[in-house]
């Protein structure tokens, strides 16, 4: 089965750029373009796709409100300019499952496009890890969130690794468990901690949990 990518940009040169890089790719299919927030927020509502690449600043409604209103509809990859700014920090808190800047090569847009579609997140890769790392430094302490004691030991175990920046894959083979296995057990630690994110996971962890 394909991807299914919603595309969201306000500038009509950089997404078409997106979509012939994606277009070209037999497993991923472009199902909408959105030139602003609001129209994201809405064509992702009623297509329902499994990514939506997302730019932060455009018109109407910005990136970071538009991944915060789509929380639970699909998952949302940041794609911007930006380096280490409250951008950054807001797309995080919003839920986004993570985030490249707009010069990524094309074959790294397709993987990250499939990592997230996969339920993986981009924590990984030296500027992200980075963008971690300032984020648990500077960004301001919301509401306490549930202590790690409310998790199972083997999904401390889990979070652990999350925080490491494993995928799923590596995930499952460090543990010695299916990769199916491993996805639940993912989503089970972000559900008892209240998390939107496997980035809010990896920040979670950092924080000394």
């Amino acid at each position: 089965m394909s991807i299914r990518v919603l595309v969201a940009d306000d500038h009509a040169a950089v997404r078409a750029g997106i979509v012939l890089i994606l277009d070209g790719v037999d497993d991923i299919e472009v199902v909408g373009e959105a030139a602003d927030g609001e129209q994201a927020v809405a064509m992702a509502r009623e297509l329902r796709p499994h990514v939506v690449l997302m730019d932060v600043r455009m018109p109407r409604l910005d990136g970071i409100s538009a991944t915060r209103e789509l929380s639970g509809v699909c998952d949302v990859l940041i794609l911007t300019t930006f380096d280490v700014d409250d951008y950054v920090f807001g797309a995080l808190r919003a839920g986004a499952a993570g985030f490249l800047l707009k010069n990524t090569d094309a074959d790294a847009l397709v993987e990250a496009v499939r990592l997230v579609a996969r339920g993986d997140g981009l924590i990984s890769p030296g500027v992200t890890r980075r963008l971690i790392a300032a984020f648990a430094d500077q960004a301001p302490r919301r509401e306490p969130r549930p202590g790690p004691e409310i998790l199972t030991p083997r999904e401390r175990e889990v979070l652990a690794c999350v925080g490491r920046g494993l995928s799923n894959a590596e995930i499952a083979r460090e543990l010695d468990m299916a990769e199916a296995t491993t996805k639940t057990h993912v989503s089970r630690v972000l559900n008892k901690l209240g998390l939107k994110s496997r980035v809010q996971a990896a920040i979670y962890y950092s924080e000394g949990a």
